[in-house]
């Protein structure tokens, strides 16, 4: 049977994060028209991730007492406002600066609150499918925004390309509205804390550890996709032959669309294999794999953009099983606190991923191939640093992933 309010979730991300990476696919204009350094460039792409941070460990954890669905709307609206000023009233690094931070505070009102409504809905390996769901949902639209923004910024200017954001908000709201039964949130059993008290959080060592990972895995992610325009933007220039057969920005998109297949397919291996091996697997290969990325600028620019998009698979691989296994592992009532917790900690590192990507580039000397081989490779020390981190928490498998059931049965025999 269907579930309504899966369905209408993950319709309405669609269509909120239909704008989500416009800013990234424009880096290169933007730079252009306001002079921008690769750091301030990085600020930019930054400042989404830091707003969010800082808001959604509030809003996330306000949906274990009020209905997520009050909270998704008033955060959609926030969104369609955002992309409107950064459209036509930014005109420079300050003011592109404040509305992309709006635009951070607006998802972190959507993305997590939604997928606790869509969470709440669904139990065992059917929420975790859902999970999955979901983040095939963001990811799809998400990958089409590369390609959607660089057309439009083609055809009409880089402010029209950032209209399909404020309008894709708008409509998500509207399918929300409609489409979104309410719900009462299920008290804790323990009781009730302080909104802002994690503490019974970061006790479940569980959670923590899938959090944590997903850090470092936000961080990377997150470095990649502010920078993946402009890296092969470079990377057409260094042949000299001009010769693009594919579009940096429709690189991008299409990155991002096998990086939703890898999610989706690497939440099933985490079931069948077990999630904790499977997730520590995928985070050591794609640390070796980030020490080379940016080097590969050296090749001709089919080359590099073919080695992007194997990366890209490699980084969402374990993505779902994340977000799945820190949701599976939250404490009855304290699954918001717990998303608030994770998302908090995923977007933290999704802030320093590109400005520290930029940094780095500023840090020898600008856009070179030794300088972007250094600026993707300081991933590699953030995902060995997590993977110790998730080794040493020891983060159980779920109810239904197969290891975990073989685990009980040997235990009951």
């Amino acid at each position: 049977m269907i579930n309504r309010a899966v369905v209408a979730m993950c319709a309405a991300q669609v269509c909120a994060q239909i704008g989500a990476f416009s800013v990234a696919a424009l880096i290169p204009t933007l730079m252009a028209a306001w002079g921008l350094t690769n750091t301030e460039a990085g600020w930019i792409s930054g400042i989404y991730y830091a707003a969010y941070t800082l808001v959604v460990p509030l809003l996330s954890s306000l949906t274990d007492r009020v209905d997520p669905k009050r909270v998704y709307l008033a955060s959609v609206a926030v969104t369609a406002i955002a992309f409107a000023g950064f459209a036509w009233i930014a005109g420079g690094f300050w003011s592109a600066l404040a509305f992309r931070a709006l635009m951070g505070a607006g998802w972190a009102g959507s993305y997590m609150p939604g997928l606790k409504a869509l969470s709440d809905a669904a139990e065992g390996p059917q929420q975790s499918r859902a999970v999955a769901a979901h983040a095939a949902a963001v990811g799809v639209s998400g990958a089409l925004s590369f390609g959607v923004a660089g057309a439009v910024n083609a055809w009409l200017g880089w402010q029209w390309a950032l209209v399909p954001g404020a309008a894709g908000a708008a409509l998500a709201f509207l399918i929300v509205l409609v489409g979104l039964p309410g719900r009462v949130p299920e008290p804790p059993k323990a009781g009730r804390g302080a909104l802002l008290d994690f503490r019974p959080v970061l006790r479940n060592r569980s959670a923590l550890a899938y959090s944590l990972a997903y850090c470092v895995h936000t961080w990377e992610m997150s470095a990649l996709r502010g920078w993946v325009v402009a890296f092969l933007t470079f990377c057409a220039a260094q042949t000299g032959s001009g010769w693009t057969p594919i579009a940096p920005a429709t690189v991008a998109s299409a990155m991002g669309l096998l990086g939703v297949w890898a999610s989706v397919w690497g939440n099933e291996l985490s079931i069948r294999f077990g999630r904790r091996r499977f997730i520590l697997g995928t985070m050591l290969a794609s640390a070796a794999m980030a020490g080379g990325i940016g080097f590969s600028a050296a090749l001709p620019y089919a080359a590099a953009a073919a080695v992007v998009l194997v990366y890209a698979m490699l980084i969402w691989w374990d993505s779902s099983s994340l977000t799945a296994g820190s949701a599976g592992s939250a404490e009855p009532g304290r699954r918001g606190a717990t998303l608030a917790v994770h998302s908090t900690l995923g977007y933290a590192g999704g802030f320093l991923g590109p400005l520290a990507l930029g940094a780095t580039l500023d840090l020898f000397g600008g856009a070179g191939v030794i300088a972007w081989g250094f600026a993707f490779g300081h991933v590699t020390l953030a995902l060995l640093a997590g993977t110790a981190v998730f080794l040493w928490l020891r983060p159980a498998d779920l109810e239904g992933d197969r290891r975990a059931v073989k685990g009980r049965r040997a235990v009951t025999a």
